[in-house]
C-alpha cells in the first residue's frame, strides 16, 4: 500500500518494537518495585516472592531488546543519532531556554538525546546495583549496602523522569502516532524536526545515507 504524500516514515518496525518492549519491561520493574517498597501496595498485592522474581527477571531483561535491535540497520542508525550532539542541538537547547519559536532539530532533538543517554546510563547502573543486591556473594556487605542505597534512590529518579516522559508523550499525539504506526504528518515533522524533515525527501528518493543528523532509517 503506497504511503500518503503528507506522511513521513519516522520509525521502522524494529525501532518501534525495541521502544515498546523496553518500555513494558521498565514499567513492570517500576510497578513491582512500588509493590515491594510501599507498604499499602505490598499488603494489597501480597505474594512478595513472586513480585521479587518478576522484578529481578524483568530487570535482567531490560537491555535485551536494544541488544537484539542492534541487528537492524534502522536501530543502529537511531543509536548513532541519539549518542551524538551536533551544533544544532546546542542551538535547540538555547532556543528552548529562550522560548524561541524556531528550534532546529534532526530526527531527535537535544532533549530527546539527553533523555535517551540518561536512560541508558541509569539502566546500566540500576542493573549493576541490582546484581550486587541479588547475588550476595559478589561483594562484601558494605558494597551491598551502598548498592541498595543507590538502587532505591535511582529507581525513584527513574520513576519521576519516566512520568515526565509519559506526560510529554500525552501532550503530543503526533509523536505517539509515530511510535505506534511509524508514520508522522509532514507538517508536524517540519515544525518539530525541521532538519530531519528537510533530509527525508532526498533519503526517500535515493535510499542512501545523507549528511546531517545521521543516516536515514
Amino acid at each position: 500500500m503506497p504511503r500518503p504524500p503528507d506522511l513521513l516514515l519516522r520509525f521502522a518496525r524494529a525501532e518501534r518494537w525495541v521502544h515498546r518492549t523496553t518500555a513494558a519491561l521498565m514499567l513492570v520493574c517500576l510497578a513491582t518495585a512500588a509493590c515491594l517498597y510501599l507498604a499499602p501496595l505490598a499488603e494489597l498485592v501480597g505474594r512478595r516472592r513472586l513480585v521479587v522474581t518478576v522484578h529481578v527477571w524483568c530487570g535482567l531483561a531490560l537491555p535485551v531488546p536494544l541488544l537484539l535491535g542492534l541487528a537492524f540497520r534502522a536501530v543502529r542508525a537511531d543509536v548513532s543519532r541519539l549518542s551524538r550532539f551536533h551544533p544544532a542541538d546546542w542551538v535547540w537547547l538555547r532556543a528552548t531556554w529562550a522560548r524561541a519559536s524556531y528550534r532546529p532539530a534532526g530526527k531527535f532533538n537535544a532533549g530527546q538525546k539527553l533523555y535517551a543517554q540518561w536512560t541508558l546510563g541509569a539502566m546500566l547502573v540500576i542493573l549493576g546495583t541490582g546484581l550486587l543486591m541479588w547475588l550476595t556473594h559478589l561483594a562484601p556487605t558494605a558494597w551491598r549496602t551502598g548498592a541498595t542505597f543507590v538502587h532505591d534512590w535511582l529507581a525513584a529518579a527513574i520513576a519521576v523522569v519516566t512520568a515526565g516522559h509519559v506526560w510529554m508523550a500525552v501532550r503530543d499525539p503526533e509523536a505517539r502516532r509515530g511510535m505506534r504506526t511509524g508514520l508522522v504528518d509532514r507538517r508536524w515533522a517540519g515544525r518539530e524536526h525541521p532538519l530531519w524533515s528537510e533530509e527525508r525527501p532526498a533519503a526517500d528518493a535515493e535510499a542512501v545515507p545523507v549528511s546531517g543528523d545521521g543516516p536515514p532509517s
